[in-house]
């Protein structure tokens, strides 16, 4: 079935999809704690709020039902105002990850995606291709260049993808591709982007994003 964009939206909106968008209170000293080492604390704040509301963006024009994952606890008046929104629960990155999904398909969501608020060469078109992908596949990532991954999405609960990884560590994504084609999934893979980590990354990306202001 070939979709335009506007028939992909319909097609999502009614599709029983939930994006979920993984995001950190944004606090000093405490979000892009890497590129704080180059640039100061007060400066990685400033371009993780530039993240947030780019983030914003191509959520609303992903058009696809949302849900806001706080790492600390729900900001009422902030960027992500409209949207619903809830706090992650406790325990490592897998831990909220799964916990989240569960919630998701739980509600009765048939296909769940998750994003996080690092990546600015992520756009609205990849959300909606992920979303289309998983019509032939059970699971879906967004590979990031560090070897993790900035996107997936899956429409049951894969518990052993959120279990016993090696979070943050270059080898996670493949660890995990390994085990779900090892269990015979269906696993659709988006094009390689790059968080937004470090100076260079922002230098890369020049443009609004560097020199910072």
């Amino acid at each position: 079935m070939m979709l335009d964009n506007v028939g992909l939206e319909s097609f999502l909106l009614e599709d029983g999809g939930l994006l979920l968008v993984f995001v950190k209170n944004p606090k000093k000293g405490y979000v892009k704690t890497r590129l704080a080492k180059g640039v100061g604390e007060e400066q990685a704040l400033n371009v993780y709020l530039k993240l947030l509301d780019y983030t914003r963006k191509l959520v609303d024009a992903s058009k696809v039902p949302t849900k806001i994952c706080y790492s600390d606890q729900v900001e009422e008046n902030d960027v992500w105002s409209g949207l619903e929104k809830e706090a992650q629960c406790d325990g490592d990155l897998g831990e909220r990850m799964e916990h989240a999904f569960a919630t998701a398909f739980s509600q009765g969501f048939s296909k769940v995606v998750i994003i996080g608020s690092d990546c600015a060469e992520l756009n609205s078109t990849h959300i909606q291709k992920a979303f289309k992908q998983l019509n032939e596949h059970d699971v879906v990532f967004g590979p990031a260049k560090d070897g993790g991954y900035y996107l997936m999405g899956m429409k049951k609960l894969e518990e052993n993808v959120f279990r016993n990884k090696p979070w943050s560590q270059s080898t996670l994504l493949n660890v995990t591709l390994e085990e779900l084609e090892g269990a015979g999934k269906r696993v659709g893979l988006l094009e390689e982007l790059s968080d937004v980590d470090t100076i260079e990354d922002l230098k890369r990306l020049g443009g609004d994003w560097y020199p910072l202001s």
